[in-house]
């Protein structure tokens, strides 16, 4: 008996040796090895939860689309690596392509619900499809809380972000149709200097003068879309109707002139034909650049990358017209879109203000992406500004008191009738229509299209 009661006295001080051991381990903290195994739980937590252990804000990566020269990718990136510095727990991913094929990836992309979480829109035809697919975020939200600061921005520019009355896209700056122009190659021709108030016979004139003098184009293709779309509203009229159900104009003469006048210049050497222009890979390739032709219909926010280019002075007319003031139109030179299935939705806004509130960034980018919505930044710019930024702001300024409102009132399908168009200009070019045919072939494609 005596025997059983020590043990069991044993078992007991052992028990309490125990209990007492634990005691001191909760009251003195973890071992070295069970605070390191500890730590790594955590931080396998914080990982795993997309958080920056040392900062505890989210790692956020951000896709970024856009299309443009290789000048603008430099740029972009530069600026890209600006914000990330600022912001060192935001990975922004590039994804840059030309301008031909864009949009074809744009669109497999939205098939599969996978839009960028930022990405470069073109107003129009392309911002007017994917909102209407519900494939872009309403950015009033971001605007309202002051993610994305517009204070003093035009309610007009503004508007050009909208459509359908909902706001799917910041302007990344103003922009404007010109005719960029080599004075010195036309000056040595002897023809008459385009000018602001200059008429499509005065534009024709000068042509045939240069390319006869000079055995070179007097003018590169006018592509038809924008071209087509301009000298419709300088004839008083619209590309489309109200509601987006059909064409806006009803004679068809007016696109048999404008394909007539394109043609008879191909057909006579004065502009290139598509076999030419097919071969042109970039900005850089163009036939101004290489004083080939000596005048060019483009967007201002090209100007620099032109010059920079050839090496040389160009300067900038408003397009030809007796009506030229009904025409030309102030345009955002390309969106800011946010993806709706983006993830990261305030992130990608706080960018998109980055960028328009940022004087260093348009310091890096110049005029590229347009001349600046934010009025603060343009002062800050014009402090500044060397010979050919002076260029595009005073046109700028110019256009602003000598045009109309831009049409917004793109149809979803507007694409899909300019490639119609495109591919009907490209027939007649090559002589497989008649102006008067494919003028005919058109409104039967588009108002199709349309009714679908």
């Amino acid at each position: 008996m005596k025997g059983r009661v020590e043990k069991v006295k044993k078992l007991l001080l052992l028990l309490c040796a125990a209990l007492m051991a634990s005691f001191m381990v909760a009251c003195g903290g973890e071992t070295e090895e069970e605070a390191e195994g500890t730590e790594e739980e955590a931080g396998n937590e914080n990982a795993e939860d997309g958080e920056d252990a040392s900062s505890g804000e989210e790692e956020i990566t951000l896709r970024m689309s856009w299309w443009g020269s290789q000048g603008r990718h430099d740029m972009t990136n530069e600026i890209i690596e600006l914000y990330e510095e600022e912001n060192p727990n935001v990975t922004i991913q590039p994804d840059f392509t030309g301008f031909d094929g864009y949009f074809e990836k744009m669109a497999t992309q939205a098939a599969g619900g996978n839009l960028p979480d930022i990405m470069q829109q073109n107003h129009g035809e392309f911002v007017n499809q994917y909102a209407n697919q519900d494939q872009l975020a309403d950015l009033q939200p971001f605007v309202d809380d002051g993610t994305i600061d517009v204070e003093g921005v035009g309610e007009t520019i503004m508007q050009s972000g909208e459509v359908n009355e909902t706001l799917v896209g910041i302007p990344t700056g103003v922009n404007a149709l010109a005719g960029l122009y080599d004075p010195e190659m036309i000056e040595e021709a002897g023809a008459e200097m385009p000018h602001e108030d200059w008429t499509w016979e005065e534009f024709e004139t000068m042509a045939e003068t240069v390319h006869e003098e000079t055995g070179e184009y007097g003018v590169r293709l006018m592509e038809p879309g924008n071209m087509f779309e301009y000298y419709v509203r300088e004839k008083g009229q619209r590309l489309f109707n109200d509601d987006g159900s059909g064409l806006g104009y009803e004679d068809d003469q007016l696109l048999v002139d404008y394909l007539t006048m394109n043609k008879e210049m191909v057909d006579e050497g004065v502009a290139p034909g598509y076999d030419t222009i097919g071969e042109i890979q970039g900005l850089e390739d163009e036939l101004l650049i290489h004083q080939e032709a000596p005048i060019d219909f483009r967007w201002t926010n090209q100007l620099g990358t032109m010059t920079d280019a050839s090496g040389r002075t160009i300067e900038m007319t408003p397009l030809p017209g007796e009506n030229n003031d009904d025409g030309m139109y102030l345009k955002p030179a390309m969106l800011w879109s946010i993806g709706k299935n983006s993830e990261h939705k305030e992130e990608a806004a706080k960018f998109i203000n980055f960028y328009t509130n940022q004087v260093e960034v348009y310091e890096i980018a110049g005029s590229d992406r347009g001349v600046p919505i934010s009025p603060e930044i343009q002062e800050e710019m014009s402090e500044d500004l060397d010979e050919t930024e002076q260029k595009v702001y005073d046109y700028i300024d110019h256009i602003t008191d000598n045009s109309s409102p831009i049409d917004s009132n793109y149809p979803a399908e507007a694409a899909e009738v300019l490639n119609s168009l495109a591919d009907i200009d490209e027939l007649v070019m090559y002589g497989q229509l008649e102006p008067e045919q494919g003028a005919e072939q058109f409104r039967t494609e588009a108002e199709s299209i349309l009714g679908q």
